[in-house]
């Protein structure tokens, strides 16, 4: 029986926040505001800013405070590129190990994102792509891709709207992940693999083409004219 997941702490509550964009990039974390909103003592305000510079999401200035970090297309293009690797290797071991539940799994999610791209919810669509990519993760076993992979994705997360609004890449994505799954289920670890390296190198170098129109960090519904 499985046992239920432990409540969110305060520092947990804090970086959600800032990885979903409801702080924006940018944005000013004042010391005294975060105590207030996450019920945080000033020392674990201070602790939690620490340790979320280290993740590369937070910057702290001499006399500025701290302020969400701006993670420019380059470092975005890069980490996309880390990611094919260490998630090639993941779902490798995912078609190694993949079991009929598991197979269960990735077709619903695989039927949920197809489902979401057809009725034009993208950003449903595009939160249902990080559902596959995580479940495909977990499925894995490995705990050191998994945590290295979450990092990445952490700085990036906001990226993933932006990318399924460039022209074709909807239906590219889809068609890219039905072969990774289709390649997972059949136990064919090179072939997984292949196929998760090329689905975000893919994406990484349409990125890097730029002219993306940007989405509202915070609303995730506002859509900006404009590049990239």
């Amino acid at each position: 029986m499985n046992r239920p997941a432990a409540p969110a702490t305060s520092y947990e509550k804090l970086r959600a926040a800032i990885v979903r964009g409801e702080i924006a990039p940018n944005s000013r974390l004042v010391e005294s505001d975060v105590v207030t909103s996450f019920d945080m003592t000033r020392a674990a305000v201070r602790n939690a800013l620490i340790r979320l510079e280290q993740e590369g999401l937070v910057v702290r200035e001499p006399h500025r405070g701290a302020r969400v970090r701006q993670v420019t297309d380059s470092e975005a293009i890069e980490i996309l590129q880390a990611r094919a690797v260490l998630e090639g290797l993941a779902v490798r071991l995912t078609a190694e190990r993949i079991d009929k539940a598991g197979a269960e799994r990735l077709r619903e999610s695989l039927a949920r994102h197809r489902a979401l791209l057809e009725s034009g919810d993208l950003l449903g669509a595009s939160d249902a792509n990080a559902d596959l990519h995580a479940t495909l993760l977990q499925l894995s076993g490995h705990s050191t891709a998994q945590r290295l992979i979450h990092g990445l994705n952490s700085q990036t997360v906001r990226y993933q709207y932006r990318t399924i609004l460039i022209a074709g890449r909807p239906a590219a994505s889809q068609a890219e992940h039905a072969a990774i799954v289709e390649a997972v289920i059949a136990h064919e670890p090179e072939k997984a693999e292949d196929a998760m390296r090329r689905h975000l190198f893919n994406v990484a170098d349409a990125l890097q083409r730029g002219a993306l129109t940007r989405i509202d960090s915070v609303s995730r519904g506002v859509i900006e004219a404009g590049g990239g």
